[in-house]
């Protein structure tokens, strides 16, 4: 993994998806990884194009803007105490995300690498109910075993 930050939040609730995308916002620009920008261009993105994905047992939200309105490459993984509505990727519906993982990317051909990287691994429903059940001080290591450490091809998966 090259200079990707990842934070971590569980215990948390938000009333809805605009909600959890500006706590987002203002914590990744209070970390100083974002732009003043990145907060709006982030609501804006997910407007226009869903980031709600279903996946065999639960559903995430993978919110991300372009890498204009980044500073430093971070993930921002998010557990919440009851799941958020986001509306599907690929549908007109919406999905209750039991998980939230922000990306926030420097280049954008690496953010197309990392997505590939992590919907592989979300498929794996072992390593999704690992992310919904492991301490929090244990789920950013998870986190990068699997999507940055494990192998060469995942190792060229940073979100540099």
């Amino acid at each position: 993994m090259r200079n990707c930050e990842v934070f971590v939040k569980t215990g948390i609730s938000f009333a809805d998806y605009h909600e959890a995308l500006t706590h987002i916002g203002e914590r990744m620009v209070q970390e100083g990884v974002v732009e003043t920008t990145y907060p709006l261009a982030l609501l804006n993105r997910e407007a226009e194009f869903p980031t709600g994905i279903q996946l065999e047992h639960h559903a995430v939200a993978i919110p991300h803007c372009e890498a204009t309105h980044a500073r430093s490459p971070a993930i921002y993984l998010i557990r919440p105490d009851t799941a958020v509505e986001f509306f599907q990727a690929d549908d007109d519906g919406t999905i209750p995300a039991s998980l939230i993982i922000a990306l926030i990317v420097t280049h954008p051909a690496e953010q197309l690498k990392l997505l590939r990287q992590l919907f592989s691994q979300l498929q794996d429903s072992a390593f999704c109910e690992s992310l919904l059940t492991v301490p929090e001080e244990q789920l950013s290591t998870l986190f990068k075993k699997h999507i940055f450490i494990s192998s060469p091809e995942k190792q060229s998966a940073a979100c540099t």
